[in-house]
């Protein structure tokens, strides 16, 4: 229950945020007028822009607004925080926080932070609308790509921001593009339940139905209460009753086994974990009894990689392997 809470507080409520960062502004103005209660009501002010952005990480006002009571309360160290947590939410990117080093951040914080805003927009619609303005279009989506496919997106934030930015290029006609960095995104985070669903109906618009119900699983699997799964077979039935068309079957176990395997090794490119190494004081009888990847599953567990442990272990449900379920609850518990 504590991670579902912690779950929705991450996905942008607008009024709540918008409501909190009027408090904060409020709180502001009151620290200006009343010396004597300065330090309290600038207080007050932070708790607020922070619960603002807490609510809502994806309007910039909010990120401005914690950004500003940083600077007239003098605290350096924070904006250099607010900073780092915006980078975070914009992909981890080294080129970024390497501007971070030897700054005077009361000076130039809010410098960074506008440049940041410039560069990365945190609105889809903005950030679309700089390429649809670009006379080399092409290459600028090219460079986002090369990008996206270096940028840590395992923070939810910066996967629900840059899935948004992918419906965009998605409705803007660059389907394939879409769905390469939607896969990368989803490595990096597949518990994104929307992205699958959004990859899923492009995949069903493009009539490639073995992904299309390997997409709506992967929702089911992580939304129980959802059955995208059940209601896409019911529109493949409907769609072929009273055709002499053979009708749809889902994907057999290799397709599925196989598409899973593209996620397992897209998540072990970007994983920090190393490969486990075979333990050889184990008695014989040990070894013969244990599945080859129940240690591996555990050593991805253990090393903090839920994402490529999630996709093994759906691939060896997917191949019949019922005891491995378990991992795949395991894995979701730690994203």
């Amino acid at each position: 229950m504590t991670g579902e809470s912690a779950d929705l507080l991450q996905h942008p409520r607008r009024n709540l945020g918008n409501r909190y960062r009027t408090q904060a502004q409020k709180f502001v103005r009151l620290a200006s007028k009343d010396p004597e209660r300065f330090e309290d009501n600038l207080a007050w002010a932070e708790q607020n822009a922070r619960q603002a952005l807490l609510h809502d990480f994806t309007d910039e006002r909010n990120w401005r607004c914690l950004a500003d009571i940083k600077v007239v309360n003098g605290d350096g160290l924070g904006l250099c925080a607010v900073l780092e947590d915006i980078f975070v939410v914009l992909g981890r990117d080294a080129e970024q926080v390497e501007q971070l080093k030897d700054v005077d951040f009361l000076m130039v914080g809010l410098e960074l932070l506008e440049a940041a805003f410039a560069r990365d927009p945190l609105d889809p619609d903005s950030w679309w609308s700089t390429f649809s303005d670009s006379v080399s279009l092409e290459k600028e989506l090219e460079d986002f790509a090369e990008r996206c496919r270096r940028l840590d997106f395992s923070d939810q934030r910066a996967n629900i921001v840059y899935g948004r930015r992918l419906e965009r290029l998605r409705s803007g006609g660059h389907e394939d593009l879409f769905i390469e960095l939607s896969r990368h995104l989803l490595a990096h985070r597949p518990n994104n339940h929307e992205l699958w669903m959004e990859l899923g109906r492009l995949y069903e618009r493009r009539n490639e139905m073995d992904e299309a119900w390997s997409c709506y699983d992967h929702v089911q699997q992580l939304q129980p209460h959802q059955n995208p799964r059940d209601l896409f077979l019911q529109r493949i039935t409907g769609r072929m009753m009273g055709e002499e068309e053979k009708p749809w079957t889902s994907p057999s176990i290799e397709k599925r086994s196989q598409f899973l395997e593209q996620m397992l090794q897209l998540s072990q490119r970007i994983s920090s974990a190393d490969e486990p190494t075979d333990e050889i004081t184990e008695p014989l009888e040990e070894k013969i009894a244990i599945h080859p990847d129940l240690n591996r599953l555990q050593s991805l567990i253990e090393a903090g990689d839920s994402s490529e442990a999630f996709f093994l272990a759906r691939r060896l449900v997917s191949q019949g392997e019922d005891w491995a379920e378990e991992w795949v609850q395991k894995a979701k518990e730690n994203f």
